[in-house]
């Protein structure tokens, strides 16, 4: 492959696990505006089905090298970080 490939597919691996964590945001905040209890065992099972699944992508991004482990552990840090706060204003309310 060239350069500019190996570039591409690589900027395309970020935006699609961007996208993907986003999603997952989303997907949390809309249960959490319509759920009276966050401990609801959909919405757990749903956080941790997509929670899971975006790691795999990560694990296999990274297997392919179109993106850097760090840069993976960076994004699900992030992501978990953001749950756990929309959990805790929640939580508050």
């Amino acid at each position: 492959m060239t350069p500019e490939i190996v570039v591409d597919h690589r900027e395309k691996a970020h935006a699609l696990l961007n996208a993907d964590a986003e999603k997952i945001l989303r997907l949390i905040r809309v249960q959490m505006d319509n759920l009276t209890m966050p401990q609801c065992p959909l919405y757990e099972e749903v956080l941790d089905t997509q929670m899971f699944g975006l790691s795999r992508e990560i694990d296999f991004a990274v297997r392919l090298g179109l993106i850097e482990e760090q840069f993976g552990k960076n994004l699900l840090n992030r992501l978990e970080k953001e749950l756990s706060a929309l959990h805790e204003a929640f939580t508050k309310k």
